[in-house]
């Protein structure tokens, strides 16, 4: 049961992992240059033997599989064959679909890729190309991983469960096999930055035209500037050079700074701008439709204890309201709330399940110190004293901590927990029902596979209903001769 359950699992991640990582970009172009044998073909599409060996590394690279199956090749080539198989059936049935599709596909995994590696300059040094080369090189693959999935949620789309099926379920695993559930907790934060003396604005933005003009007039150079007096930690490295795409950074770069910057021309430094992380000045470096390169200078202005002393004073008198009952949180997020950046999840605090964003988090998925230290003492319904933190930009704010949700660490139960066996029970009955299908259709598609793979249980019935075909139409040739 367990090992039927591990392979259930490996085809449907196989389905989320079907993409190289960025990682094992440089060894997987060298994998191809050795590696180009074909193994399968589905249709006009064919399979590689490097595409089948990156697969096994991407595996064996993740610690969330520690219990790999042997013939773990044979079910990377399956899943394979099988979502070229789909895709080909999606375009045969006429699957809604559409380009924007592929294009949220891409950007969606990009800003994945983002935080993964921090900026876009290290991401691109990792894979070797631009995001613009990554684009042109991925879309066809997305293209067609969007349309087998598509496909497969066709197949599942009336598959439900009972809750007699996801007892029975739950029922056949082993006792200790049952997943162990530390404490979760779901909080949300409302912040307030507090204000610098506008004394301090205008010396910050008097700094910045004195640089824009000695760069203009020539006497100085604008990235020795930015490594000498930019705030941007990476700046003593990059010189204040970025990389941005007007559509992939969408909502990950501030809208006030993109604008500013696109309205430039090569070589022209713009006015001092302010963003929600504070002033700058932006050189353009060179620009190509939607993308561009960049260099600014970003200012943070500093804030002094009695200013932070004037915003705690003000969060404790919400805090009192909050308290009392006198205020929900919902309503005092939206009347208080100063970051831009959570105004469009009400103020949710993320935990990272590797580099996924994640509301229900543990405190070891929390990244931000302060909350990991506050966090487990804290009962649920409780509002925090004020905190004084500083943000992943470098402002310092005051924000007050609510913790909505907090699970005891326990073993899975069906109970408790019964949502996340049911999910599971679920995806097992759309995996069943997937099988069918395939092993009703998979006849319908011409499908070659390199003997090598003879071995292979998931695919001897798939090549004997290839051989039996090609028998099929060589006899039929003999008797027209």
């Amino acid at each position: 049961m367990q090992k039927k359950m591990i392979k259930r699992g490996l085809t449907l991640a196989a389905m989320a992992m079907s993409l190289a990582g960025i990682a094992n970009a440089q060894q997987t172009t060298a994998n191809k240059v050795v590696a180009d044998k074909i193994i399968a073909q589905v249709g006009d599409d064919i399979v590689l033997q490097s595409d089948i060996q990156e697969g096994v590394n991407q595996y064996k690279s993740n610690p969330e599989f520690t219990d790999l199956p042997p013939d773990l090749d044979c079910h990377i080539l399956k899943t394979q064959v099988m979502m070229k198989a789909l895709a080909i059936q999606a375009k045969r049935d006429s699957l809604p679909f559409s380009d924007d599709e592929v294009a949220q596909a891409f950007q969606s995994k990009i800003q994945m890729y983002l935080q993964q590696f921090g900026s876009r300059e290290r991401l691109e040094q990792a894979a070797g190309k631009t995001i613009e080369q990554m684009r042109q090189e991925w879309t066809p693959d997305l293209k067609q991983t969007l349309l087998a999935q598509k496909m497969q949620r066709s197949i599942a789309q009336n598959v439900t469960i009972t809750p007699i099926e996801v007892e029975a379920y739950y029922n056949q695993i082993p006792k200790d096999s049952l997943k162990f559930y530390e404490s979760q907790f779901e909080a949300s934060q409302i912040i307030i930055y507090p204000k610098p003396n506008q004394d301090v604005i205008d010396y910050i933005k008097n700094e910045l035209e004195d640089w824009k003009k000695q760069v203009e007039d020539k006497k100085a150079n604008f990235a020795a500037l930015a490594k000498l007096y930019s705030d941007e930690p990476a700046a003593k490295q990059t010189g204040g050079q970025l990389s941005i795409n007007r559509q992939d950074d969408k909502g990950r770069i501030d809208p006030d700074f993109m604008n500013a910057a696109f309205r430039l021309r090569e070589g022209q430094i713009s006015p001092v701008i302010k963003s929600q992380m504070g002033y700058h000045i932006i050189q353009m470096v060179s620009r190509a439709g939607n993308d561009a390169i960049v260099r600014h200078i970003i200012k943070i202005p500093p804030v002094t204890d009695e200013e932070i002393q004037i915003v705690q004073k003000r969060m404790d008198s919400i805090r009192d309201l909050l308290s009392s009952g006198k205020m929900d949180f919902s309503e005092a997020f939206n009347r208080y709330n100063e970051d831009k950046d959570a105004k469009y999840n009400a103020g949710a605090i993320y935990g990272y399940d590797g580099y996924s964003p994640v509301t229900s988090f543990t405190i070891d998925q929390l990244h931000d110190k302060d909350l990991v230290k506050l966090l487990p003492n804290m009962k649920v319904g409780d509002f925090s004293d004020p905190q004084v933190f500083t943000d992943q930009t470098g402002r310092q704010g005051v924000r007050i901590v609510y913790l909505r949700v907090r699970t005891e660490p326990h073993r899975e139960n069906i109970k408790d927990d019964y949502d996340k066996v049911a999910q599971r029970a679920l995806a097992v009955k759309k995996q069943e029902a997937l099988d069918d299908w395939l092993n009703k259709h998979m006849k319908d598609f011409y499908i070659q596979i390199d003997p090598s793979f003879a071995h292979c249980p998931e695919l001897a019935q798939w090549m004997k209903s290839t051989n039996e075909k090609v028998e099929h139409y060589s006899s039929m040739e003999l008797k027209n001769q």
